[in-house]
């Protein structure tokens, strides 16, 4: 049994060309504002108005920062600045936990974990050696560590 499973379902379908509707729509927009502002303002008056117009309806058109669209990313600044940033935590249920008081335990003496000066020099040796000594003094440090801990 073969089951078809839509894949890309948060890609927008392209409606003329390699427009979507949202971007066809933000692109008409911007023709239909330009054409107004041209018959009604005088012309340096708008070129200097028209380039940062069109840059913003390319923006909203075709930018999309952290993968939303501009409007979207726009918005949720702006709802940011506005909505309170209190935070309260509520407890939603209660619990009544009795935790029984266990009996002190049994603490276990521990081996000394004072390295003598001696020990100290040939770990650092072992270590600027690269491990050339490596395995030798090792296996000799580990042995004289298990047999003062089983001594005391």
């Amino acid at each position: 049994m073969l089951i078809n499973v839509p894949q890309y379902i948060d890609v927008e379908d392209k409606v003329a060309g390699p427009l979507t509707a949202k971007q066809l729509l933000w692109m008409i927009g911007l023709g239909i504002i330009m054409l107004i502002l041209w018959n009604v303002v005088p012309k340096p008056v708008f070129f200097i108005m028209g380039l940062p117009l069109a840059l913003l309806f390319v923006g909203l058109a075709f930018y999309k920062p952290y993968g939303q669209p501009l409007g979207s990313f726009i918005v949720f600044g702006i709802m940011y600045f506005f909505r309170p940033k209190v935070y309260v935590w509520k407890r939603t249920f209660q619990h009544d936990i009795q935790i029984p008081k266990a009996a002190p335990k049994q603490v276990a003496k521990q081996a000394d974990k004072h390295i003598d000066l001696e020990t100290l020099h040939s770990m650092a040796q072992m270590l600027d050696s690269e491990g050339a000594q490596h395995t030798q003094n090792i296996d000799e440090f580990l042995k004289q560590r298990n047999s003062s801990s089983v001594r005391k």
